[in-house]
């Protein structure tokens, strides 16, 4: 197969939602339908031991919630199809993100008694930025819910997005019959039974008599009504305003139920799109170059608890990847060539000879990289848009076993690559400080240091309201602030200058006392 028609095939996708709307179910089911898993994980039932296939992190598996994005590929209908399951819990938004940059579209997961929920809202600002694809799946649809319409409506106001239903719901909750897919044009009729699959009849006239014979009169009556009222208010689905993220087409079902899931896979490969263009600061790169481009936009250290080790994952933007070949690392301007890429079913990988644009791989790390870091063929290109967010909240963090000093200070350096938090030095007293988004990431730290690697660490309280970068081109000025502000003084993981502020009232009066100096909020800058 030629390389245009390779990464043609190629669909890359996030699925993000609030927590508990069902994402990692509708992981799990779009898997089972690429053939890649057998039995789906059934995530809260404590009689079967499974949990999620994405869900493989000890700590995920005791909450019934995602904490890291992972990623899984598989083939379906001659595409192949990497999806990346990310965490929905506000907590490790940063994650979820960054994952946002290394994906071609996006699949929000709506639940239909919540409708649109807070951090729903914060994932879809972040597609809007970048002009991601969106299509929305409501889920649930086996228990009551908003009425369609009323959702349809607060999903266009609260996303700001346009929208134009490609199924609609028979009924809800313990009546529901299953979906008309207006896509296709068939019936899908609804078993409430977790492994099976809907029946389906090919369907393009409702008005029809024969649709009492599957839903009964009322409801029968209530699709033609629903549908009449559609096509009066929705314009046409139009791919060309879909692709340009302005028109997001919506599925009802029930993940859980294997419902409505085959409808939106069908639907999605036919009009997702394949690898797009994506900006560096040099030039506009091109999936379809003939010359390897990636970039690094995750880092995950002990995917397998028996080796200690680090993996990169590579969204590749052009051209093709090939194993054992020599790639130009363009920060620490040296060539490296890599023995083992692997390819990824969550936490099982295993080693390809090849990749193509839009495809995500991983990297053995020792230590070589950092989130945002450039792999190309040659050419010295830097990708944009990879920030790390100021912080919310601050902790000391202290050894609680002085004998584990040097395992201590390994996990940190490790978790802090990966991109879970922010290491900050006091330039005052030396002390390390932790920042997080959220407080469930404290937790997250101090599990995953004691159990991957054997440290012990405490929290310490410290009352910090923001962290910002800072830089000026006035030399003098620069020093002036340093000296005044010592005890407020901080260094990032890279050696870069930040300002820890006590409250709202001191950062703005720094602001307006030191009008040279530049304070960012994002380190990217």
């Amino acid at each position: 197969m030629s390389l245009n028609s390779e990464i043609q095939r190629r669909r890359t996708f996030a699925i993000i939602s609030h927590p508990d709307a069902g994402k990692t179910t509708l992981t799990e089911k779009l898997l089972l339908f690429g053939g890649a898993i057998h039995v789906a994980g059934a995530v809260k039932s404590n009689k079967i031991k499974k949990t999620a296939t994405s869900d493989w992190m000890e700590i995920e598996k005791q909450r019934g919630i995602s904490v890291a994005t992972s990623v899984m590929g598989f083939e379906y209908r001659d595409y192949k199809i990497n999806i990346l399951d990310t965490p929905g819990h506000q907590d490790f938004a940063e994650d979820t993100y960054r994952t946002l940059t290394a994906v071609d579209s996006v699949i929000i997961a709506v639940d239909t008694a919540k409708g649109v929920e807070a951090q729903t809202r914060k994932l879809m600002s972040v597609c809007r930025m970048r002009n991601t694809p969106v299509i929305i799946f409501v889920n649930k649809m086996d228990r009551e819910g908003k009425d369609p319409f009323d959702l349809l409506d607060e999903l266009e106001a609260e996303l700001g997005i346009n929208v134009r239903p490609l199924s609609w719901p028979i009924n809800m909750g313990a009546s529901f019959k299953g979906v008309y897919n207006i896509y296709k044009e068939n019936l899908e009729l609804y078993t409430p039974n977790k492994q099976t699959i809907s029946e389906s009849v090919a369907f393009s006239d409702i008005n029809s008599p024969e649709l009492e014979k599957y839903v009964g009169q009322a409801d029968a009556d209530k699709l033609r009504e629903d549908m009449e009222l559609i096509n009066g208010v929705y314009s046409e689905f139009d791919t060309d305003k879909y692709l340009a993220g302005q028109l997001a087409p919506v599925f009802f079902g029930s993940a859980l139920n294997n419902f409505g899931v085959k409808e939106l896979l069908d639907c999605f490969v036919e009009v997702a799109p394949s690898p797009r263009p994506i900006n560096t600061l040099e030039r506009e790169i091109n999936p379809y170059e003939e010359a390897f481009s990636g970039f690094i936009f995750k880092i995950h250290a002990n995917m397998d608890p028996n080796h200690r080790s680090c993996i990169a994952f590579v969204k590749i933007c052009s051209g093709k990847f090939e194993r054992n070949v020599n790639y130009k690392h363009i920060r620490h301007n040296k060539l490296m060539r890599f023995s083992s890429p692997t390819a990824f079913m969550a936490q099982k990988k295993e080693t390809v000879d090849e990749a193509f644009a839009g495809d995500i791989i991983g990297l053995p790390d020792t230590g070589n990289f950092k989130i945002g870091d450039t792999l190309t063929s040659g050419e010295s290109l830097h990708f944009k848009g990879i920030p790390s967010f100021s912080p919310e909240m601050f902790k000391y963090i202290e050894n609680a076993d002085p004998m584990k000093t040097k395992q201590l200070d390994k996990g940190v350096n490790q978790l802090m690559d990966e991109g879970v938090a922010q290491l900050f030095t006091n330039q005052y007293n030396g002390r390390k400080i932790i920042g997080t988004v959220g407080q469930l990431q404290f937790e997250v730290i101090q599990y995953r240091l004691l159990h991957e690697y054997g440290a012990q660490c405490r929290w310490e309280p410290i009352s910090l309201y923001k962290a910002c970068w800072i830089e000026s081109d006035d030399a003098l000025e620069l020093d002036n602030f340093k000296k005044r502000k010592a005890q407020y003084m901080a260094k990032d993981k890279e050696g870069r200058d930040v300002f820890l502020a006590d409250s709202g009232y001191v950062l703005q009066m720094a602001q307006s006392d030191f009008s040279k100096i530049r304070f960012h909020f994002t380190s990217e800058f």
